[in-house]
Protein backbone atom coordinates (compact mmCIF):
# COMPACT_ATOMS: atom_id res chain seq x y z
CA UNK A 1 0.00 0.00 0.00
CA UNK A 2 1.45 3.95 -0.56
CA UNK A 3 2.76 5.60 2.12
CA UNK A 4 1.27 8.97 1.70
CA UNK A 5 -2.21 10.03 -0.26
CA UNK A 6 0.36 13.05 -2.69
CA UNK A 7 2.46 10.05 -4.29
CA UNK A 8 -1.32 7.55 -4.67
CA UNK A 9 -2.71 10.86 -6.29
CA UNK A 10 0.20 11.37 -8.50
CA UNK A 11 -0.64 7.83 -9.78
CA UNK A 12 -3.88 8.53 -10.64
CA UNK A 13 -3.98 11.52 -12.82
CA UNK A 14 -5.17 9.80 -15.48
CA UNK A 15 -9.18 9.36 -15.28
CA UNK A 16 -9.05 6.52 -17.15
CA UNK A 17 -6.41 4.48 -14.98
CA UNK A 18 -6.83 1.20 -13.36
CA UNK A 19 -8.01 2.57 -10.57
CA UNK A 20 -11.39 5.08 -9.73
CA UNK A 21 -10.64 7.99 -8.31
CA UNK A 22 -13.13 7.46 -5.45
CA UNK A 23 -10.29 5.37 -4.45
CA UNK A 24 -8.24 8.21 -3.52
CA UNK A 25 -11.06 9.64 -1.47
CA UNK A 26 -11.50 6.64 0.35
CA UNK A 27 -7.47 6.24 0.92
CA UNK A 28 -7.35 9.77 2.69
CA UNK A 29 -9.93 8.64 4.79
CA UNK A 30 -7.75 5.18 5.63
CA UNK A 31 -4.85 7.72 6.17
CA UNK A 32 -6.88 9.14 9.04
CA UNK A 33 -6.55 12.50 7.86
CA UNK A 34 -7.81 15.28 9.80
CA UNK A 35 -11.18 16.77 8.33
CA UNK A 36 -9.29 19.93 6.82
CA UNK A 37 -7.16 17.75 5.26
CA UNK A 38 -9.24 15.27 3.93
CA UNK A 39 -11.55 18.10 2.06
CA UNK A 40 -8.15 20.24 0.87
CA UNK A 41 -7.22 16.44 -0.76
CA UNK A 42 -10.48 15.89 -1.93
CA UNK A 43 -11.10 19.16 -3.39
CA UNK A 44 -7.25 19.75 -4.94
CA UNK A 45 -6.45 17.13 -5.96
CA UNK A 46 -9.27 14.04 -7.05
CA UNK A 47 -11.95 16.82 -8.51
CA UNK A 48 -9.89 19.10 -10.68
CA UNK A 49 -9.01 16.00 -12.59
CA UNK A 50 -12.37 14.96 -13.24
CA UNK A 51 -12.60 17.78 -15.87
CA UNK A 52 -10.21 16.78 -17.70
CA UNK A 53 -12.78 16.20 -20.61
CA UNK A 54 -16.42 17.77 -19.67
CA UNK A 55 -18.02 15.59 -22.29
CA UNK A 56 -16.52 12.24 -20.98
CA UNK A 57 -19.78 10.20 -19.53
CA UNK A 58 -16.97 8.48 -18.30
CA UNK A 59 -15.82 11.62 -16.03
CA UNK A 60 -18.89 12.62 -15.25
CA UNK A 61 -19.56 9.51 -13.76
CA UNK A 62 -16.96 9.49 -11.74
CA UNK A 63 -17.98 13.04 -10.23
CA UNK A 64 -21.02 11.41 -9.35
CA UNK A 65 -19.69 8.88 -7.85
CA UNK A 66 -17.01 10.75 -6.13
CA UNK A 67 -19.61 13.43 -4.82
CA UNK A 68 -21.50 11.12 -3.11
CA UNK A 69 -18.59 9.32 -1.43
CA UNK A 70 -17.38 12.79 -0.23
CA UNK A 71 -21.25 13.42 0.90
CA UNK A 72 -20.96 9.84 2.82
CA UNK A 73 -17.20 10.14 4.40
CA UNK A 74 -18.79 13.96 5.82
CA UNK A 75 -21.62 11.91 7.15
CA UNK A 76 -19.39 9.89 8.92
CA UNK A 77 -16.94 12.20 9.67
CA UNK A 78 -19.96 14.23 12.16
CA UNK A 79 -20.74 11.13 13.48
CA UNK A 80 -16.94 9.78 14.32
CA UNK A 81 -16.70 13.60 15.58
CA UNK A 82 -20.05 13.70 17.64
CA UNK A 83 -18.81 10.01 19.39
CA UNK A 84 -15.51 11.70 20.46
CA UNK A 85 -17.08 14.55 21.71
CA UNK A 86 -19.42 12.37 24.00
CA UNK A 87 -16.72 9.88 25.11
CA UNK A 88 -14.13 13.24 25.81
CA UNK A 89 -17.19 14.72 28.42
CA UNK A 90 -16.39 11.73 30.42
CA UNK A 91 -12.72 11.04 30.91
CA UNK A 92 -13.27 9.67 34.55
CA UNK A 93 -12.24 5.92 34.89
CA UNK A 94 -14.70 3.61 36.04
CA UNK A 95 -13.57 0.89 38.55
CA UNK A 96 -16.71 -1.66 38.64
CA UNK A 97 -15.94 -2.24 34.57
CA UNK A 98 -17.56 -6.24 34.44
CA UNK A 99 -20.16 -7.37 36.94
CA UNK A 100 -18.35 -10.62 36.73
CA UNK A 101 -15.15 -9.71 37.89
CA UNK A 102 -13.50 -8.89 41.79
CA UNK A 103 -11.76 -5.93 42.16
CA UNK A 104 -9.43 -5.94 44.83
CA UNK A 105 -9.65 -2.76 47.13
CA UNK A 106 -7.36 -1.97 49.91
CA UNK A 107 -8.58 -0.63 53.01
CA UNK A 108 -8.29 3.18 53.73
CA UNK A 109 -10.09 4.41 56.89
CA UNK A 110 -11.98 3.06 59.73
CA UNK A 111 -14.18 4.74 61.73
CA UNK A 112 -16.58 4.44 64.58
CA UNK A 113 -20.16 5.88 63.42
CA UNK A 114 -22.08 4.21 66.93
CA UNK A 115 -21.57 1.86 69.35
CA UNK A 116 -22.47 -0.91 66.75
CA UNK A 117 -21.80 0.70 63.41
CA UNK A 118 -18.66 1.14 61.40
CA UNK A 119 -17.58 3.10 58.35
CA UNK A 120 -15.05 1.57 56.00
CA UNK A 121 -12.54 3.37 53.12
CA UNK A 122 -11.19 1.49 50.52
CA UNK A 123 -9.09 3.06 48.47
CA UNK A 124 -9.85 2.31 44.10
CA UNK A 125 -7.34 1.98 41.74
CA UNK A 126 -6.23 5.68 41.60
CA UNK A 127 -7.50 9.07 42.66
CA UNK A 128 -8.79 10.02 39.79
CA UNK A 129 -11.35 6.59 39.49
CA UNK A 130 -14.81 6.66 40.31
CA UNK A 131 -16.70 3.32 41.92
CA UNK A 132 -19.15 3.46 38.79
CA UNK A 133 -21.97 2.48 40.57
CA UNK A 134 -25.49 4.01 39.79
CA UNK A 135 -28.35 4.99 42.23
CA UNK A 136 -30.03 2.42 43.56
CA UNK A 137 -26.97 -0.22 42.83
CA UNK A 138 -25.41 -2.09 45.38
CA UNK A 139 -21.30 -4.28 45.44
CA UNK A 140 -20.83 -7.75 46.44
CA UNK A 141 -18.39 -7.90 49.01
CA UNK A 142 -16.48 -11.08 49.40
CA UNK A 143 -13.83 -12.69 51.89
CA UNK A 144 -12.73 -16.25 52.71
CA UNK A 145 -12.81 -16.84 56.24
CA UNK A 146 -12.75 -20.69 56.81
CA UNK A 147 -15.06 -20.53 53.17
CA UNK A 148 -16.10 -17.81 51.30
CA UNK A 149 -18.36 -15.33 52.47
CA UNK A 150 -20.37 -13.04 50.10
CA UNK A 151 -22.35 -10.03 51.46
CA UNK A 152 -23.91 -6.92 49.63
CA UNK A 153 -23.84 -3.64 50.56
CA UNK A 154 -24.87 0.09 49.35
CA UNK A 155 -21.86 2.21 49.14
CA UNK A 156 -22.78 5.23 50.81
CA UNK A 157 -20.24 7.01 48.51
CA UNK A 158 -20.87 8.24 45.10
CA UNK A 159 -19.62 9.09 41.72
CA UNK A 160 -18.49 12.48 43.13
CA UNK A 161 -16.33 11.08 45.09
CA UNK A 162 -13.23 10.47 43.50
CA UNK A 163 -10.26 7.71 44.61
CA UNK A 164 -12.37 5.86 46.95
CA UNK A 165 -15.57 4.28 48.15
CA UNK A 166 -17.04 4.08 51.29
CA UNK A 167 -19.58 1.66 52.75
CA UNK A 168 -21.07 1.50 55.93
CA UNK A 169 -21.48 -1.25 58.48
CA UNK A 170 -23.70 -2.75 61.41
CA UNK A 171 -21.45 -5.24 62.84
CA UNK A 172 -22.98 -8.47 64.81
CA UNK A 173 -20.90 -8.86 67.60
CA UNK A 174 -20.80 -12.23 69.14
CA UNK A 175 -23.22 -13.31 72.67
CA UNK A 176 -24.83 -9.45 71.79
CA UNK A 177 -27.95 -11.50 70.46
CA UNK A 178 -29.08 -14.49 71.50
CA UNK A 179 -30.73 -15.65 68.32
CA UNK A 180 -27.19 -15.48 66.88
CA UNK A 181 -24.43 -16.19 69.67
CA UNK A 182 -21.72 -16.54 66.61
CA UNK A 183 -22.25 -12.89 65.49
CA UNK A 184 -22.02 -11.84 61.94
CA UNK A 185 -19.24 -13.83 59.65
CA UNK A 186 -18.76 -10.81 57.11
CA UNK A 187 -19.35 -7.66 59.64
CA UNK A 188 -17.15 -8.71 62.38
CA UNK A 189 -14.43 -9.86 59.89
CA UNK A 190 -14.55 -6.32 58.26
CA UNK A 191 -14.42 -4.78 61.81
CA UNK A 192 -10.76 -6.53 62.40
CA UNK A 193 -9.37 -5.54 58.86
CA UNK A 194 -6.43 -3.37 59.47
CA UNK A 195 -5.30 -0.47 57.20
CA UNK A 196 -4.02 -1.71 53.96
CA UNK A 197 -5.91 -5.22 54.16
CA UNK A 198 -7.99 -5.61 50.90
CA UNK A 199 -11.26 -6.93 50.04
CA UNK A 200 -13.15 -8.02 47.16
CA UNK A 201 -15.79 -5.60 45.26
CA UNK A 202 -18.35 -6.92 42.61
CA UNK A 203 -20.77 -5.11 40.29
CA UNK A 204 -22.80 -3.17 39.68
CA UNK A 205 -25.91 -5.39 41.10
CA UNK A 206 -29.35 -4.56 41.70
CA UNK A 207 -32.56 -4.36 40.29
CA UNK A 208 -33.71 -0.92 40.28
CA UNK A 209 -31.33 2.32 38.99
CA UNK A 210 -32.51 5.75 39.38
CA UNK A 211 -31.69 7.96 36.24
CA UNK A 212 -32.12 11.22 37.55
CA UNK A 213 -34.89 13.32 36.81
CA UNK A 214 -37.42 11.17 38.55
CA UNK A 215 -36.86 8.12 36.04
CA UNK A 216 -36.47 4.87 37.29
CA UNK A 217 -35.59 1.86 35.74
CA UNK A 218 -36.63 -1.70 37.59
CA UNK A 219 -36.42 -5.70 37.07
CA UNK A 220 -38.42 -7.23 39.09
CA UNK A 221 -37.26 -10.87 37.58
CA UNK A 222 -34.68 -11.80 35.15
CA UNK A 223 -36.72 -13.30 32.80
CA UNK A 224 -39.21 -10.09 32.48
CA UNK A 225 -38.88 -6.57 30.47
CA UNK A 226 -37.15 -4.04 32.83
CA UNK A 227 -40.12 -1.39 33.85
CA UNK A 228 -39.70 1.95 33.32
CA UNK A 229 -41.15 4.55 35.59
CA UNK A 230 -41.32 8.32 35.80
CA UNK A 231 -42.33 9.91 39.25
CA UNK A 232 -42.37 13.27 40.44
CA UNK A 233 -42.29 12.53 44.04
CA UNK A 234 -41.05 9.15 46.03
CA UNK A 235 -41.87 8.30 49.63
CA UNK A 236 -39.00 6.45 51.35
CA UNK A 237 -39.02 4.18 54.29
CA UNK A 238 -35.78 2.94 55.75
CA UNK A 239 -34.99 0.81 58.80
CA UNK A 240 -31.34 0.97 60.72
CA UNK A 241 -28.42 0.15 57.80
CA UNK A 242 -31.29 -0.05 54.99
CA UNK A 243 -30.49 4.09 54.89
CA UNK A 244 -27.91 3.51 52.66
CA UNK A 245 -29.03 2.60 49.20
CA UNK A 246 -32.17 5.33 49.96
CA UNK A 247 -29.27 7.83 50.83
CA UNK A 248 -27.54 7.40 47.91
CA UNK A 249 -30.83 8.20 45.57
CA UNK A 250 -31.14 11.47 48.16
CA UNK A 251 -28.10 12.31 47.10
CA UNK A 252 -28.27 12.21 43.78
CA UNK A 253 -31.88 14.40 43.62
CA UNK A 254 -30.53 16.88 45.56
CA UNK A 255 -26.91 17.31 43.99
CA UNK A 256 -28.67 18.06 40.81
CA UNK A 257 -30.62 21.08 40.61
CA UNK A 258 -32.33 20.28 37.59
CA UNK A 259 -33.76 17.26 39.39
CA UNK A 260 -37.18 18.56 41.00
CA UNK A 261 -38.34 15.16 42.21
CA UNK A 262 -39.61 15.51 45.68
CA UNK A 263 -39.19 13.02 48.81
CA UNK A 264 -40.38 12.09 51.77
CA UNK A 265 -38.28 9.83 54.09
CA UNK A 266 -39.97 7.40 57.41
CA UNK A 267 -36.65 6.55 59.38
CA UNK A 268 -37.31 3.73 61.97
CA UNK A 269 -34.55 2.53 64.49
CA UNK A 270 -34.21 1.21 67.61
CA UNK A 271 -32.83 4.13 69.75
CA UNK A 272 -31.89 7.58 68.76
CA UNK A 273 -27.96 6.76 69.13
CA UNK A 274 -28.84 3.86 66.21
CA UNK A 275 -29.66 6.64 63.74
CA UNK A 276 -27.10 6.56 61.03
CA UNK A 277 -25.94 9.66 58.95
CA UNK A 278 -28.26 12.05 61.08
CA UNK A 279 -26.09 14.89 60.69
CA UNK A 280 -26.50 14.57 56.56
CA UNK A 281 -29.99 13.98 56.72
CA UNK A 282 -31.21 17.06 58.84
CA UNK A 283 -28.85 19.20 56.87
CA UNK A 284 -30.73 18.24 53.95
CA UNK A 285 -33.86 18.76 55.24
CA UNK A 286 -32.63 21.75 55.83
CA UNK A 287 -31.76 23.36 53.18
CA UNK A 288 -33.88 21.28 50.61
CA UNK A 289 -37.14 21.94 52.97
CA UNK A 290 -38.87 22.46 49.56
CA UNK A 291 -37.72 19.13 48.20
CA UNK A 292 -37.30 16.87 51.21
CA UNK A 293 -38.32 15.57 54.06
CA UNK A 294 -37.31 13.18 57.20
CA UNK A 295 -39.41 11.87 60.32
CA UNK A 296 -37.87 9.55 62.36
CA UNK A 297 -39.49 7.01 64.90
CA UNK A 298 -37.84 4.97 67.81
CA UNK A 299 -39.03 2.00 69.47
CA UNK A 300 -37.24 3.32 72.41
CA UNK A 301 -36.94 6.56 72.69
CA UNK A 302 -35.84 8.70 75.52
CA UNK A 303 -38.57 11.34 77.33
CA UNK A 304 -37.28 14.24 75.33
CA UNK A 305 -37.69 12.58 71.82
CA UNK A 306 -39.61 14.89 69.58
CA UNK A 307 -40.51 12.51 66.61
CA UNK A 308 -42.19 9.69 66.77
CA UNK A 309 -42.47 6.34 68.56
CA UNK A 310 -42.97 2.93 67.79
CA UNK A 311 -43.70 0.62 64.62
CA UNK A 312 -44.88 2.18 61.74
CA UNK A 313 -47.92 2.99 61.21
CA UNK A 314 -51.23 4.05 58.69
CA UNK A 315 -51.22 7.25 61.03
CA UNK A 316 -47.94 7.79 60.81
CA UNK A 317 -47.34 7.29 56.77
CA UNK A 318 -50.51 9.53 56.17
CA UNK A 319 -48.99 12.46 58.27
CA UNK A 320 -45.39 12.46 56.97
CA UNK A 321 -45.64 11.07 53.30
CA UNK A 322 -47.48 11.80 49.83
CA UNK A 323 -50.77 10.79 49.29
CA UNK A 324 -51.01 7.78 46.79
CA UNK A 325 -50.97 8.93 43.51
CA UNK A 326 -49.66 7.84 39.94
CA UNK A 327 -46.51 9.55 40.06
CA UNK A 328 -45.40 8.88 43.54
CA UNK A 329 -43.54 5.52 44.22
CA UNK A 330 -42.61 4.37 47.44
CA UNK A 331 -38.98 2.78 47.91
CA UNK A 332 -38.48 0.38 51.12
CA UNK A 333 -35.25 -0.83 52.13
CA UNK A 334 -35.05 -2.29 56.25
CA UNK A 335 -35.42 -5.64 58.23
CA UNK A 336 -37.76 -7.95 57.03
CA UNK A 337 -40.78 -8.03 59.81
CA UNK A 338 -40.33 -4.17 59.55
CA UNK A 339 -41.40 -4.00 55.42
CA UNK A 340 -43.98 -7.01 55.93
CA UNK A 341 -45.51 -6.66 59.07
CA UNK A 342 -45.55 -2.57 59.36
CA UNK A 343 -45.40 -1.09 55.81
CA UNK A 344 -46.90 -2.95 53.09
CA UNK A 345 -50.38 -3.67 55.26
CA UNK A 346 -50.27 -0.05 55.73
CA UNK A 347 -49.76 1.04 52.59
CA UNK A 348 -52.49 -1.89 50.92
CA UNK A 349 -54.75 0.25 53.54
CA UNK A 350 -53.93 3.84 52.65
CA UNK A 351 -54.27 2.69 48.80
CA UNK A 352 -50.91 2.97 47.74
CA UNK A 353 -50.28 0.71 44.33
CA UNK A 354 -48.95 -2.33 44.53
CA UNK A 355 -47.04 -2.10 41.17
CA UNK A 356 -45.55 1.90 42.61
CA UNK A 357 -43.83 0.10 45.28
CA UNK A 358 -39.76 -1.00 45.34
CA UNK A 359 -38.09 -3.20 48.40
CA UNK A 360 -34.32 -3.37 48.23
Amino acid sequence: MPQGHDSRLTQQNELRGSSYPIVNIYGCMVKKLTAYEYWFCAASEVLPKMFVSPKDTWGVLCIVVALGAIASVSVALKIYNSVTKERSKNKTPLTLLDPTVKYTLPLLEKEIVSHDTRRFRFALPSPNHVLGLPPGQHVYVSAHIGELVTRAYSPVSSDNDHGFVDIIVKVYFKNTDPKFPQGGKMSQYLNNLKIGDTLDFRGPAGRLVYEGCGNIKIKNFRKEPIIHHHVKKMVMIAGGSGITPILRIIRHVLDHPEDNTHMNLIYANRTEKDILLRNELDNAAKEHCDQFTVWYTLSNPDKDWAYSTGHINANMIQEHSFPPSSDTIILMCGPGPMINLACSPNFDKLGYDSKLRFIF
